[in-house]
């Protein structure tokens, strides 16, 4: 089943949703994303009916309303984003740097919706000050209304009901998660983090990361991780501290979009962390893969 994904981002986990799948347990009571963005894998638990409710958040503020207004007024953000896309049929060359002032001087969430759906390959980037900076993409543009309504619809039907958003840090949006819940986590890679690469409104230190994990695992909560990877020669930071505790397991991602339009064949590998409480699904998956290898996981020596 194609799930409906209306926040483009670059670096969704859509599609690896199916290979993370096998690593989340069962009975759980409420479903965390504290780094949502496209909160795609949130939206494949909620099609699976995996967790009761879900908590979806961001520390982005713009990104927590534009899920309200996707879950809650479907129609209404259809409606403006339409308006928005066909703006640049009209408009000249500038359009786009127009909305993307606009967005930096306002923050309007579908705005923002409108920059990413048309920006170069769905990468967002955003500058110290948390103003949006990546260019549009000369050669597409972006998300036809028809598809957006469809999108809208469809995730707001899987959500509406069940489902809280909330902004901020995500120590304070998982700190009343419990043992019956479940955290997914998909934050800002260490290699956009630090150096000359910080792509992101707001970045995590690995130890802050660390501390936080660290409070999660003396809580009991259990949880899975995307952090690091390496695509080619290039790799996305170094593996977490081994005193977590964690498994940690190798994605293999397919080819990577970004070499491949630079002219190079690479693969992309993802690393999922599990806390020791997931261990029997992550054994299951290692057993499984022995009878019949299929390269799509490799444990981490």
């Amino acid at each position: 089943m194609r799930l409906p994904h209306p926040i483009p981002y670059q670096g969704s986990k859509r599609n690896l949703a199916q290979l993370i799948a096998p690593c989340i347990p069962a009975n759980i009571d409420r479903w965390y994303e504290p780094f949502a963005g496209s909160a795609a894998m949130t939206i494949w638990a909620a099609s699976r009916g995996v967790a009761n409710r879900y908590i979806i958040s961001d520390a982005l503020i713009p990104i927590t309303e534009l899920w309200s207004a996707i879950i809650e007024h479907p129609a209404e953000t259809s409606a403006r984003y339409r308006e928005v896309w066909y703006g640049q049929s009209t408009a000249g060359i500038g359009y786009f740097n127009e909305v993307r002032s606009r967005y930096n001087d306002h923050r309007d969430p579908i705005d923002l919706l409108y920059l990413i759906c048309r920006c170069v390959k769905n990468a967002v980037r955003f500058n110290k000050a948390g103003r949006f900076t990546q260019s549009h993409d000369k050669r597409r543009l972006g998300m036809r209304p028809e598809k957006m309504e469809a999108a809208i619809a469809e995730t707001s039907q899987l959500l509406r009901g069940k489902t809280e958003v909330r902004a901020g840090d995500w120590l304070q949006t998982t700190a009343d998660a419990g043992k019956n819940d479940f955290v997914y986590m998909d934050p800002p890679y260490l290699g956009t983090t630090v150096g000359r690469d910080k792509r992101y409104a707001e970045q995590l230190e690995l130890d802050r990361l660390t501390a936080g994990l660290a409070d999660l695992l003396t809580r009991r909560i259990r949880f899975a991780l995307s952090y690091d990877g390496m695509t080619g020669e290039k790799t996305y930071g170094p593996p977490l501290p081994s005193e977590l505790g964690l498994t940690r397991l190798l994605l293999h991602a397919g080819k990577s979009s970004q070499a491949t339009l630079s002219g190079r064949s690479e693969e992309t590998i993802e690393s999922l962390y599990l806390s020791p409480g997931l261990a029997e699904a992550t054994n299951e998956i290692i057993r499984r893969e022995a009878r019949q290898p299929s390269f799509a996981f490799a444990r981490a020596s």
